[in-house]
């Protein structure tokens, strides 16, 4: 009825459809006979009303006081608390509600209990957010206890990795759970189970990252063990099998390293897509390992190639040096050892890793335009460019162009090897007897043999000093007779070929 005469703090008559104050009395009495004849009409009485009205009254103003609570307030705005969280809030709830019974004593019990549980579902809606942020908290709490605990655990470790995950995942459950149960309010009946539930699928995937690290890893460290030295040294001794040996190896100690790291770390199945990842982690660690060690060497590709024209021209092929002699072809020598460095050039100047034809040409281009005398203006041209044809530059390490630079370099340092080598050939040659002349000794040596075959023993000793006859015989014991008694039949050949030899000069003369 007041809604007939005010709305909105204005008088009703300024609005149609009103009841004007001069008609009140007829309209109320209209109202009034329709209540009457509505039979199915249900008037609470008038302790019922009262009761609805002020119990509703004390729970909102028990909700506002509780709203304003200091002690909840500061509940609900610090992060982490040290515990205690669902029994301070319980204790807060108890007390709202207490107050509401205290205050509601003397109103009808029946609506009493509907507002009392109306304020305690209002009050627990009100607190609910602040619990499953304390939920939230302490599962990501939890989960970076787990990670630190458990990375600290396995540092460094390999077996044992399932039982040490199954341990850790059950003690750090249980403390969640504690936690929990005192993050709890004892008025509500709120479900855990799916943070429970959560927090373990994120301790299962971090197990599982953790575990596929850990077989990465210990690839890793056996493929560096199996391929880093053996890699270095192919790359070194650069020939025509380097790089598919290298491709071979490769695939070999991927094969082995896997298998044995899986059985190292055993008692977790991993998924397909987990092993495809990890093999091609694995994969892309050992190309990029070879193809560090490819830049590397070919950076010191001008060592590599001065060392196998040493090598190849200072050494022949039992690895004995080389004396330069007139039988040795230093010319033929030295194209042999430019060819093997340029060799070293063409394996290093590109790396190899996939099955292809890619660089197929190199070293044929490098021979062409830097060993072939006969090299034409098209062929040179060859090397005046930033790449080699049908090869990407992902997979280049020395342009053409800094080859041609790099073979200038490297035919400047050896030259002075090769002009040492013929200088010491010509030097041998002035010390070695011609063939004329080794003939004629032998043709000298030979009558001197039969001559002293004809000549009597006391014959002889006429050529022979006193002195020297005498240490012949017995020897005075000094170190001239010792040496000549012990010595005495090749001075004898040797006096004989000279005696020889003078009178093969007298016949001559005569």
């Amino acid at each position: 009825m007041r809604q007939k005469f005010f709305h909105h703090n204005k008088l009703a008559g300024d609005r149609q459809a009103v009841v004007p104050a001069s008609g009140f009395s007829l309209s109320l009495q209209e109202i009034w006979e329709k209540i009457k004849k509505d039979r199915d009409l249900d008037i609470p009485s008038i302790k019922v009303m009262v009761a609805t009205v002020r119990c509703e009254e004390i729970a909102n103003e028990k909700y506002s006081a509780f709203a304003a609570n200091e002690k909840w307030t500061q509940l609900k705005v610090i992060s982490v608390h040290p515990g205690g969280f669902g029994k301070k809030l319980s204790s807060m709830i108890d007390t709202c509600t207490s107050e509401y019974d205290e205050e509601a004593t003397y109103y009808d019990e029946g609506v009493k209990s509907v507002k009392r549980k109306q304020l305690e579902e209002k009050l627990l809606q009100l607190v609910q957010p602040a619990f499953q942020d304390q939920l939230e908290l302490k599962r990501s709490s939890t989960l970076d206890k787990f990670k630190e605990a458990f990375d600290k655990a396995l540092d460094g470790v390999i077996k044992g990795f399932s039982v040490t995950a199954r341990n850790f995942t059950e003690s750090i459950m249980a403390q969640f759970d504690e936690g929990c149960a005192d993050a709890v309010i004892k008025q509500a009946n709120w479900d855990t189970s799916k943070v429970r539930d959560k927090l373990r699928r994120d301790i299962e995937a971090h197990v599982a990252s953790v575990h596929a690290d850990k077989i990465k890893d210990h690839c890793e460290a056996n493929l560096w063990e199996l391929l880093s030295g053996p890699v270095e040294a192919l790359l070194k001794q650069a020939n025509n099998m380097t790089w598919p040996t290298i491709r071979r190896r490769l695939r070999e100690a991927h094969e082995s390293a896997f298998s044995g790291s899986a059985a190292e770390i055993s008692g977790f199945d991993m998924d397909e897509q987990t092993k495809a990842k990890i093999d091609a982690s694995l994969e892309k660690y050992v190309r990029r390992m070879v193809e560090d060690k490819a830049m590397e060497e070919a950076g010191r590709v001008l060592i590599h190639m001065k060392e196998r024209f040493i090598t190849k021209f200072s050494y022949d092929s039992n690895s004995i040096p080389r004396v330069w002699n007139r039988r040795e072809n230093i010319g033929a020598i030295a194209r042999t050892a430019h060819s093997s460095s340029l060799e070293v050039l063409s394996v290093l100047a590109m790396i190899r890793l996939d099955d292809d034809d890619d660089g197929d040409q190199i070293q044929a281009t490098l021979n062409s335009a830097l060993l072939d005398k006969d090299m034409s203006t098209t062929t040179n041209d060859l090397l005046a460019s930033n790449t080699w044809e049908e090869v990407p530059s992902s997979k280049t390490l020395i342009i053409p162009l800094k080859c041609k630079g790099l073979w200038e370099e490297f035919k400047e340092n050896t030259k002075d090897i090769v002009s040492k080598a013929i200088a010491e050939q010509k030097a041998n040659a002035r010390f070695q007897l011609p063939p004329w002349a080794i003939g004629c000794l032998i043709l000298v040596g030979w009558n001197a043999i039969r001559r002293l075959r004809s000549t009597s023993t006391s014959t002889m000793f006429k050529f022979i000093p006193p002195w020297m006859q005498k240490s012949f015989v017995s020897g005075c014991g000094c170190p001239p007779c010792c040496f000549f008694t012990r010595h005495a039949p090749m001075v004898l050949v040797c006096q004989s070929l000279v005696k020889s030899a003078r009178v093969l000069s007298e016949e001559g003369k005569e």
